[in-house]
């Protein structure tokens, strides 16, 4: 039955299934390895005598796994592995995690140093060839790493946390959940989690949670009223109250809207084959100004409604600023840009015939065409 017959190579393969799985019944384990159950405990004694701790558990329904000790011991690593946990390091060192740059790159340091040469080539393919764009970091919210690692082995094996939550409003309360998943969302993290005393799914931002700790208490598996732990946050995000919003009627069909606003927190729906109706919100009044400009740089829309007096304000700042820009440009526009002082305001940017300093090559600006409308 002992097939494996070089202990060294049986006890490495073993260590390698350990770390693999919080806990192996020992039937399954010793079939895994083909060798007996005797067997598979000499080669767990020889594992805990070169310091790694290996935990028992007795009986017909017992079997092994590998505790927490007092010393990182080695880990075993295949190509896929290493080369995956090479690129997570290094993406890691420029992440929303507080504290865990330095951490990684110290990380990063180790492994490079001990990989075989032709992992190495990957791994530099990689880390030459891409390159993250971080928008807006340094007013980013950071997310404790000691509070991510505490909820996602809450995730992993399942236990239940404790943490205090600041919400929205700025009120503070205590809770108590049954952690399912983490999901990263741009620079933002989220706890997807049952919450056992409202007995309800509930949503996280890691980066409003303040000292979580594991509450020693399993849990079963629940049903989670969504695809997947993404789908729920993306959802939970869509039904959120948000400071300011916006209809706009866009003069094009919802593909090509979507195709433009498919990153954004917007709704689409059709109007006619020509137009569709688009419903934007946004936490701060320039990002919902961004999506609506972004908007007009391709089509042609509409305002719908009364709309809001502090954004029919914003954009007509920013169309001012850009009838300057034409203006002072050097460029001799072929239409004049023009913008009413009526409650009907228009602001187009016309084609430009030629660019700055009179070069022969024709400079377009896309037609850029906002009609804010105040109810008229």
């Amino acid at each position: 039955m002992e097939s494996m017959d070089e202990p060294t190579a049986r006890v490495l393969r073993l260590l390698s299934l350990l770390q693999t799985q919080r806990f192996w019944p020992g039937s399954e384990l010793a079939d895994r390895l083909d060798v007996s159950a005797r067997t598979l405990r000499r080669d767990v004694e020889r594992l805990r005598r070169l310091g790694y701790p290996v935990d028992a558990a007795p009986g017909v329904a017992g079997g092994y796994r590998l505790e927490a000790g007092a010393d990182m011991p080695p880990l075993l690593l295949d190509d896929e592995e290493a080369v995956a946990i090479a690129v997570g390091l290094r993406a890691a060192a420029g992440a929303s995690v507080g504290g865990i740059e330095e951490t990684s790159l110290r990380a990063m340091a180790k492994l490079e140093q001990v990989l075989p040469e032709h992992l190495r080539r990957r791994v530099n393919a990689v880390h030459t060839n891409v390159v993250a764009l971080r928008w807006g970091a340094g007013a980013q919210p950071t997310v404790d790493a000691e509070a991510l690692a505490v909820l996602a082995q809450a995730c992993r094996d399942p236990e239940q946390v404790r943490f205090d939550c600041r919400r929205r409003d700025g009120d503070e309360t205590r809770r108590l959940v049954e952690p399912l998943q983490l999901v990263s969302a741009g620079r933002r993290w989220y706890l997807v989690a049952w919450d056992c005393r409202r007995a309800d799914w509930r949503t996280f931002r890691l980066d409003r949670l303040e000292a979580p700790a594991l509450a020693g208490a399993r849990f079963g598996p629940r049903r989670l009223p969504a695809a997947d732990a993404a789908e729920f946050v993306a959802r939970s995000i869509r039904s959120m109250p948000m400071a300011h919003q916006a209809t706009v009627v866009v003069h094009a069909g919802i593909d090509q809207v979507g195709a433009v606003l498919g990153w954004t927190d917007a709704r689409i729906e059709v109007v006619d084959q020509a137009r569709s109706r688009v419903r934007v919100r946004a936490e701060t009044l320039d990002w919902l100004v961004s999506t609506v400009a972004m908007l007009a740089v391709s089509f042609d829309l509409d305002l719908e409604g009364p709309g809001s007096p502090e954004l029919t304000t914003r954009l007509d700042e920013v169309s001012r600023r850009l009838q300057r820009a034409t203006a002072t440009s050097g460029a001799a526009p072929s239409k004049a840009a023009v913008l009413t002082e009526s409650p009907s305001a228009w602001v187009r940017l016309a084609q430009l015939d030629q660019c700055p300093g009179g070069t022969s090559t024709r400079a377009r600006w896309p037609a850029l065409r906002v009609m804010i409308s105040q109810g008229s």
